[in-house]
Formats: structure tokens, sequence, C-alpha cells
């Protein structure tokens, strides 16, 4: 029981130590993975993401941003339409995004993206998304031969103590899930 215990807290402190990298190398595409959207606004994390990707190509490190994400509902605008909308207003301009529709997970988001980018011969990639999604995000980009870094986002909704502890402890239990099924954990 300690052993598991013990094991759980050095995979937490794996996702939490992990989230904190970031990297500055030129990549092809940044993949920004889809969250909530409001209508025709970006939820307040996946808003954080957005902004994290245009820096990222105002900075040149990025030739690409890929937004990724479906919609709960018939007739709602996607994820993906929403980031993309977000981006051109902020002065990216269209011919450097890429977006896909259709994705409800994390697994999908990067299949999906892994397509678009194929179109490009893009491959070396920066996940975008908040610091404690990303050690599981990685993992799956790398699965689908994605030659993935780390890019977190530099502020994050889940700020006081009890709501992270809550965010990495579903994290811990997802990507233990993901090490154990791989991406048939949905």
């Amino acid at each position: 029981m300690l052993a598991a215990f013990l094991g759980l807290l050095v995979l937490a402190w794996h996702i939490a130590s992990y989230g904190g990298r970031s990297f500055d190398a030129p990549v092809d595409a940044a993949v920004v993975l889809g969250a909530a959207v409001w209508g025709d606004k970006p939820s307040p994390v996946y808003r954080e993401r957005i902004r994290e990707a245009i820096n990222r190509y105002r900075n040149k490190q990025v030739k690409y941003l890929v937004f990724t994400g479906g919609t709960p509902k018939a007739n709602y605008l996607s994820e993906g339409e929403v980031g993309r909308a977000f981006a051109i207003r902020h002065g990216v301009p269209p011919e450097a995004i890429l977006m896909e529709t259709t994705s409800r997970t994390t697994w999908q988001n990067l299949v999906n993206a892994k397509t678009l980018l194929e179109t490009l011969g893009a491959n070396r990639v920066l996940v975008i998304s908040d610091p404690l999604h990303l050690r599981r995000a990685v993992a799956m980009a790398k699965d689908l031969d994605l030659d993935a870094l780390p890019g977190p986002t530099a502020s994050s909704r889940f700020q006081s103590l009890p709501k992270q502890a809550r965010f990495l402890w579903n994290e811990v239990w997802r990507y233990l899930h993901y090490l154990v099924l791989g991406h048939r954990f949905r």
C-alpha cells in the first residue's frame, strides 16, 4: 500500500515538474489543444492556450498554428473555429493557421492535428496546453510519431492550491490510465 502511494507521489511530481519545461527552439507548428468555448469566445483556459501560441508565432518560434477541437452540440462553433478566429483577430495571417473541428479528446486532437501536419510535411511541434496536462499530451504526441515538445501556458485558471491539486490528481489518474491502456482510454 505504501509503495503504491509513493509511486503515485512520484508520478505526480513527474507530471508537475514536466509542465514547467518550455522550449524556445524553432519548430514547424504549435498544436493548440482544444478546450471549451462559450459561443464565439474561448473559455479562459482555451484563451490562454491560444495566446501562448500567438506569442510563439510572433516570436517566430513556430511557422504554423494548428487549432484543435470540435463541439459538443450541433450548430455551435467548434473549438478549432473559435481558436482560428481569435488568432486572426490578433494578427496571425489565415495562411499560417490550420484547424480541425471534430475531435473531443486529447488523443483525437493530436490524431487530427497530425493529419493536418502531414499535408505540410511538418513533424516537429510544440504542444500548447496547461502545464499539468502536458506530460500526458506530449506522451500521446510522441506515440503518434510526432517530434513533440511541451509548450506550457504562462497562466492557468488553476491558480489556487485546491484547484491545482484536483487538476494534478486528475492528470495522475489519466496519465496512469494512458500508460496502461494507451489511446483506448477516453
